[in-house]
């Protein structure tokens, strides 16, 4: 039974305290930030007008940021810890609304540095010398001025994106308020009403009619929305290519790539390394046909566990250790490094009674790294510590050496360190499971991460391009277009013994990151370039965990392939990929013999 926030030892709960020691000195940055937003607004029409100007609006414009951040986070933290204390929610309303009035008077800080061009920042510097540490933000911030348009045509647009985004709504409606699935029978003979929630636990149902009444209840909701449904990605569609043209980029996909300065050939050397080992796919979908002794393999049998679940309880001093273990192959410095979590009160283990689900791992430049966990003594519980912690980790190792101006990474990198701790820990479980039944267990859940991870966001990341391409080239975009290009790419990438049924050709209409294009293909290329260094670390090449502790350190002091490059990473070329789909098969293999 959960217990009350305040019936759970500290020793088990974040230190929140290493950000506001009392609501006094909280309140004390409430002002502060207030004062320091004033402060910016003087600069305006100011900033580039000299090399000390230049400076003193950086050092108050990132002393805002940060109090700006830890305010934030504070108030979330404080009511994700207790939802349901109502005065941690109004301090988190509050700050958000502080924080929108604040930032709305801003807007003027971009345009304005960009009404120059670079020789006049790169003069400044020479004349400044103080400036040179934001020489790379001001060229990754100068990279847009071809992109940006005059201040009255940048207000037309900033007043046609409110009105945009009605496709994205319309969808989280269905999605979210207005689904309504067919009731299904469950295990036990009971009548059980399907939604978003528990769609997933009864497609891994061990009864097979369970799976299928699941199945088809979800798909035929989506069937019967096809045409609005259509018209709403067709919408996204015209969004993307509007705000494409309108910044003078030559397609979406550039423009999603742009921030991040991704080649294109990242993207499309995915699909393709992916195209040409679909082979070892195939091999995953014939043992799974065999091990589930089945005549045919549809698609509601694609997320069941091949294996029984082995039952073990691991209290959170257990899970620290085999963490530990599992972790040993990164060194004895990031073990050292490891245990502050611990000792310093990073980590709120346990549930409480209105603690937000799930977990993260959050902080602030001059916080912890903190990690929200609701620790229930299972294997999965182990793993989401594992991950969180590498998230922290690359956080606590980036705040220690980047200054903070460079201490956030881009999302192209976020996944790498949660993900490596999460491939060094399920090759410790496979080499230290006790039984077949153990080792069957950790074996197809690494397949089962490349299968959702790798193939799955690889075949979501082609059928957007393929779809993108379609409209550029005047092809109307009913639902039976896109539903088939869908349809021909599942058949593709589960290959010729699966059965593609007739409902799955549906299933893109129900995938949320449609309507924010182009994202996906980093869930694939993150999984990639974790599964590539973890390799190297566990074969022990030379300076590979030298390298990959570095590339923690670097923040966003680089480019993100350029960072990835110096940790031995190349990910404008297929071997990070191969590497990955290689341990797929290799592990595909030994698994082969467990059955």
């Amino acid at each position: 039974m959960e217990k009350l926030r305040n019936e759970i030892d500290s020793k088990f709960k974040w230190n929140i305290k290493s950000l506001y020691n009392s609501i006094e000195d909280f309140e004390k940055d409430v002002d502060k930030v207030k004062e320091l937003n004033n402060k910016l607004l003087e600069f305006k029409n100011k900033i580039v007008l000299n090399s000390n100007n230049l400076l003193n609006f950086y050092e108050t414009y990132l002393e805002y940021n940060l109090v700006e951040e830890n305010l934030y986070v504070y108030s979330k933290m404080l009511c994700d810890q207790d939802t349901k204390d109502n005065n941690n929610q109004a301090i988190k309303m509050k700050i958000e609304k502080l924080m929108d009035d604040l930032n709305a008077k801003l807007s003027f800080i971009s345009p304005e540095i960009l009404s120059v061009d670079f020789e006049v920042i790169e003069k400044y510097i020479e004349q400044e010398p103080k400036l040179e540490l934001y020489r790379f933000d001001l060229e990754k911030t100068f990279r847009y001025k071809k992109h940006t348009l005059s201040k009255i045509e940048e207000e037309i647009i900033s007043k046609a994106n409110n009105a945009m985004g009605t496709g994205d709504d319309a969808f989280y409606n269905l999605d979210n308020s207005d689904i309504k699935l067919d009731s299904i029978i469950d295990e036990s003979g009971k009548k059980v009403e399907l939604n978003n929630s528990n769609f997933i636990k009864y497609m891994n149902s061990k009864d097979r009619n369970v799976r299928k009444s699941a199945f088809l209840s979800m798909y035929k909701y989506w069937e019967g929305l096809k045409n609005t449904v259509a018209a709403t990605y067709k919408g996204q569609i015209k969004e993307d290519f509007f705000n494409s043209e309108i910044r003078k980029y030559n397609s979406p996909l550039e423009d999603s790539l742009f921030s991040d300065n991704i080649d294109k050939k990242v993207y499309t050397n995915l699909i393709e390394t992916v195209h040409k080992n679909l082979d070892k796919m195939y091999d995953y979908v014939d043992l799974r046909k065999k091990v589930l002794n089945v005549d045919e393999l549809h698609m509601y049998d694609v997320y069941v566990d091949l294996c029984s679940d082995v039952p073990k309880n691991i209290p959170f001093e257990d899970g620290k250790r085999i963490v530990f273990d599992a972790l040993k192959p990164l060194g004895e410095r990031y073990l050292s490094d490891l245990e502050k979590a611990f000792n310093e009160n990073w980590i709120d283990i346990y549930p409480n009674i209105g603690k937000k689900s799930g977990a993260y791992s959050w902080g602030t430049y001059t916080s912890y790294p903190y990690v929200l966990l609701n620790y229930n003594d299972t294997v999965d519980s182990v793993s989401t510590m594992a991950h969180e912690l590498g998230h922290s980790m690359h956080t606590y190792y980036t705040n220690k050496k980047q200054p903070y101006i460079y201490s956030g990474y881009p999302i192209f990198l976020a996944e790498i360190a949660s993900t490596t701790n999460e491939i060094l820990l399920n090759d410790y479980l496979i080499k230290n499971a006790k039984t077949n039944k153990e080792k069957q267990l950790y074996i197809n859940d690494f397949l089962d991460k490349i299968k959702g991870t790798l193939y799955r966001q690889t075949m979501f990341a082609e059928f957007e391009m393929i779809i993108h391409d379609k409209y550029n080239d005047g092809i109307a975009l009913t639902d039976e277009e896109i539903s088939n290009t869908y349809y021909e790419l599942n058949k593709l990438y589960f290959g010729p013994n699966m059965i593609s049924d007739e409902e799955i050709r549906h299933e893109w209409k129900r995938i949320p990151h449609f309507y924010s294009p182009f994202y996906v293909y980093k869930y694939a290329t993150g999984i990639s370039a974790a599964v590539s260094i973890a390799s190297d670390i566990l074969n022990n090449v030379e300076g590979a965990k030298e390298k990959y502790l570095e590339l923690l350190s670097s923040g966003s002091s680089d480019h993100p392939l350029e960072l990835l490059k110096k940790a031995g990473v190349d990910m404008t070329t297929p071997e990070p990929i191969e590497k990955a789909l290689d341990m797929f098969n290799e592990k595909l293999e030994i698994l082969k013999t467990l059955f």
